[in-house]
């Protein structure tokens, strides 16, 4: 595992990240351009969030409705140009798909964006969930947790040892060095986001992870949804021969301050006062999450400012 792992600041009991809105339309019905997300940025940064995390789509269809395809901004071209933008924030992708680039190729690109980071870098990796991208790119979508199997294999041998010789039936290396090296020895952290259910994504981020992630934002974003995702990792570790205390533990969560009453099934947004979500988070925390990563909505300026209060009452404990 790396050598590094990413702590909360002091007095807060767990580190809270935002999810920049890279995609059309989602800046509040607006599409957010480079100086829209270079100040959220920034001003997350100055308000004492501990990270940032970018989507890696590309061109997002949404099978059995009306509303047109949405394009997002490349993943790791925003994390490079946001790495030399900011100073003390962490970032990462949540999560990039390994099967939108060749896994040698994505890990030169990993350890790119860490040394232009300083060492800031969490990486975020996942097998792909959006057939109808895959089908518009011409990517395959088959086989996916075993096309992952074979790139994990890949991008930790290249990140944590510096070299690859790996021949499988999607992926092959033969003595690839990857030089120079960033600026942590063992590379970034490595965060596998896997659903229970799928059983064997969940047991690959056992083997091969520093971090578990959960992504609850478009469903129940409460602390009681923690403890069946807790046992079912629990329980991967185990399977690999793991002591799970070893793997950290992250979730995605919404928070709402669009003021709706309603919302559709399935959907629970956290929201209310900043007392009750920072006892929200605080809730999260006795669970066992060591970092949330809050999706905004809507997300502007203003709703970041908006959950900052949030912050400070963390940081009082």
């Amino acid at each position: 595992m790396s050598a590094s792992q990413p702590t909360p600041r002091a007095g807060r009991p767990l580190r809270v990240g935002l999810l920049l809105p890279t995609g059309e339309g989602l800046m509040a019905g607006a599409t957010p351009h480079w100086p829209d997300l270079v100040a959220m940025a920034r001003r997350a940064e100055e308000l004492g969030y501990d990270s940032l995390w970018v989507p890696d789509h590309f061109l997002m269809r949404f099978p059995g409705r009306t509303r047109p395809p949405r394009g997002t901004w490349d993943c790791w071209t925003l994390l490079a140009a946001l790495a030399a933008a900011t100073e003390r924030i962490a970032l990462g992708p949540l999560v990039s798909s390994t099967t939108f680039r060749n896994p040698a190729l994505l890990a030169w690109i990993v350890n790119t964006v860490e040394d232009v980071s300083g060492g800031r870098l969490i990486l975020g990796l996942g097998a792909g969930d959006a057939p109808l991208e895959h089908e518009a790119l011409g990517v395959p979508y088959d086989r996916r947790a075993s096309r992952f199997e074979e790139a994990i294999q890949i991008i930790t041998g290249l990140l944590r040892e510096g070299t690859s010789t790996f021949s499988g039936t999607f992926y092959r290396t033969q003595a690839a060095e990857l030089r120079p090296r960033g600026p942590r020895p063992g590379g970034p952290p490595i965060m596998i986001g896997a659903s229970p259910r799928g059983p064997r994504m969940l047991r690959l981020a056992a083997r091969y992870g520093d971090m578990w992630n959960g992504w609850l934002a478009f469903g129940r974003s409460q602390p009681d949804a923690i403890p069946p995702l807790r046992a079912a990792v629990d329980a991967a570790c185990r399977a690999v021969g793991r002591d799970p205390a070893t793997l950290a533990r992250s979730v995605a969560v919404q928070v709402d301050y669009l003021g709706r009453d309603q919302f559709p099934e399935g959907l629970a947004p956290l929201m209310g006062s900043p007392e009750e979500l920072a006892e929200a988070f605080r809730a999260f925390a006795r669970e066992g999450i060591s970092h949330l990563q809050v999706v905004l909505r809507p997300t502007t300026l203003e709703t970041i400012e908006r959950l900052a209060p949030v912050l400070e009452l963390l940081d009082r404990g």
